[in-house]
């Protein structure tokens, strides 16, 4: 278990690793706030999982939570990849970290720890995040499928004229995080192909806008 784990937490880091590099090759070196973003997802992900503003109804919007942790998750890694991108001491460190999960106090207080540790310690938290994950259902292969398919809908924008403001985030009425749910759904995570399987899709989705 632990090593399986740690072999996917070395595609996860590197693909976060490629992509930081994409938007700034010298990423590394520049010491970025992540734990900031940290915390400030975490209101996000309280919003979407609802229940905490007892003055008006919400509604738990569980593929929004998943993606919201996934946010959570990209800033995560890029705080464990270490100056020598010597990605596989960070991905056993944690896989020994999930492996231990938080003793959960419900998931809203869950989440208040994970942001109250990142701005207090500037850390961040692993062990919260499978007991978050818990909480709706989900465990580390739903992370992982749900993160490649993000690292990927990442690049595709990139691609495909994001940076500058020429590309259309809706398509046929739906935003593309809601095209990429669907799409990643559809296929085999394990598969060796699962990210160019990915990306095909998308761009195959995405042709019917452009052209239309």
């Amino acid at each position: 278990m632990r090593e399986r784990l740690a072999a996917k937490a070395i595609t996860m880091l590197a693909l976060q690793d490629e992509m930081n590099s994409r938007v700034d090759p010298d990423w590394i070196t520049r010491e970025r706030e992540w734990y900031r973003a940290i915390w400030i997802e975490c209101a996000e992900l309280m919003d979407h999982y609802g229940g905490w503003k007892w003055w008006k109804a919400s509604i738990k919007d569980v593929e929004q939570v998943m993606l919201e942790v996934v946010d959570i998750w990209h800033f995560g890694l890029s705080m464990r990849i270490s100056a020598d991108r010597k990605h596989a001491s960070a991905a056993v460190q944690i896989a020994d970290e999930w492996l231990r999960p938080l003793a959960s106090r419900g998931f809203l207080r869950d989440v208040e720890t994970l942001a109250a540790t990142a701005l207090s310690e500037q850390v961040f938290l692993v062990s919260a995040v499978p007991t978050l994950l818990a909480d709706i259902g989900r465990g580390f292969d739903d992370l992982y499928r749900s993160y490649v398919g993000k690292n990927v809908l990442n690049f595709f924008r990139q691609d495909h004229g994001y940076k500058d403001g020429t590309y259309r985030k809706t398509w046929h009425g739906q935003e593309d995080n809601e095209h990429l749910v669907e799409i990643v759904t559809a296929l085999d995570a394990d598969s060796a192909t699962f990210r160019r399987d990915v990306y095909a899709a998308l761009e195959s989705r995405y042709a019917t806008v452009t052209t239309a």
